[in-house]
């Protein structure tokens, strides 16, 4: 079976093409970060009409990098949500109406089980049982997984996600955006233990996170010390570090309640390569095993669409011709496979 994969979430158009029996034929993305770096975040209506202009041909460029006509597609899958609602209409759209006219099933993704499932996509993936770390610039959430659809949340952000946290402390440092690569190309250049942020929420039972006031802790650091280049990397390293040192904190507890010793991360800060090497030496102290997706499918992509598509339509799953998106999706709400 061969599925072609369309994410449209924010500001990224990816597609893939996912075969059953040989794995990823062909993938390619788009991102729009030269589009909204100079408003300094995603402009929602800017992003959309960018899928638009983006998604079809780049379906053609993966038919034609896999050596594939359009007949050679046996189903079509395409992120339904969560995210920015006009930018999942496109490639929902898109989706709906390619499968219509090829003559072949469609199903609806849930983005953050599509970046859960990423790490099956490599070539020695993690066996079910295992605990799952997502950590992007919407999400941050320890999720026990049973198997492909059985989830159960142990822990997630009361405020801002992670990657949030990662882009408003680099607005404060004065940097680009996206702000999470500047931020911790920056912290690489700092001096650990110049300045101490807190570690939110790890001074109490449970497996939730905040990271709002760790931004609030960056903004009235930056605001009371100097504002020179090294004194702007210490304070990104602070913070980074306290980020880390927080997740890896939650992971180990995790670990230990459940006595499942293999870590799936995923999502866009699972590319940050201080909390990969913290996380790897936690699961070689617990015991276990961590594993990543490579780095190009750490952030939004097709290939992580059209695998978890090829799962949901193995299990039966097939959409109407009607459809719909679901900007708000928690993970809880997603139908397990059968």
């Amino acid at each position: 079976m061969r599925v072609l994969g369309i994410e449209t979430s924010c500001d990224e158009t990816g597609i893939a093409i996912y075969d059953s029996g040989t794995g990823l034929l062909a993938h390619a993305l788009y991102s729009q970060v030269r589009l909204h770096e100079q408003y300094g975040g995603v402009v929602p209506e800017l992003a959309s009409r960018d899928h638009v202009l983006r998604t079809l041909p780049l379906v053609d460029a993966v038919l034609a990098q896999a050596g594939l006509a359009k007949q050679a597609i046996n189903a079509v899958a395409y992120t339904a949500g969560p995210g920015l609602a006009g930018a999942l209409l496109v490639g929902v759209a898109i989706g709906r109406g390619l499968a219509y006219g090829w003559n072949v099933p469609a199903v609806a993704v849930h983005h953050m089980e599509a970046h859960l499932l990423a790490p099956l996509l490599e070539p020695d993936p993690p066996e079910f049982p295992f605990l799952a770390l997502l950590v992007s610039g919407g999400h941050t959430l320890l999720v026990d997984v049973l198997r492909p659809g059985a989830y159960s949340i142990l822990g997630t952000s009361i405020d801002d996600a992670a990657g949030e946290a990662f882009d408003k402390t680099a607005k404060l440092l004065g940097l680009g955006y996206p702000g999470g690569p500047a931020l911790s190309a920056l912290a690489q250049r700092g001096h650990p233990g110049r300045f101490r942020f807190p570690r939110p929420m790890t001074d109490r039972p449970g497996l939730d996170f905040s990271f709002s006031g760790l931004k609030t802790f960056a903004l009235n650091t930056v605001t009371v010390e100097a504002g020179d280049e090294q004194t702007r990397a210490d304070i990104a390293r602070a913070f980074i570090d306290a980020v880390v040192d927080t997740l890896v904190i939650k992971c180990r507890r995790a670990i230990q309640q459940t006595g499942i010793r293999q870590l799936v991360v995923a999502g866009g800060v699972s590319a940050n390569q201080q909390l990969r090497d913290a996380l790897t030496r936690l699961a070689r102290e617990e015991g276990g095993r961590v594993y990543f997706p490579r780095p190009e499918f750490c952030t939004d992509n097709g290939a992580m669409i059209a695998y978890a598509g090829y799962l949901r339509i193995l299990a039966g799953e097939q959409e109407p011709l009607s459809f719909r998106v679901r900007p708000r999706w928690p993970m809880d709400e997603i139908t397990p496979c059968a």
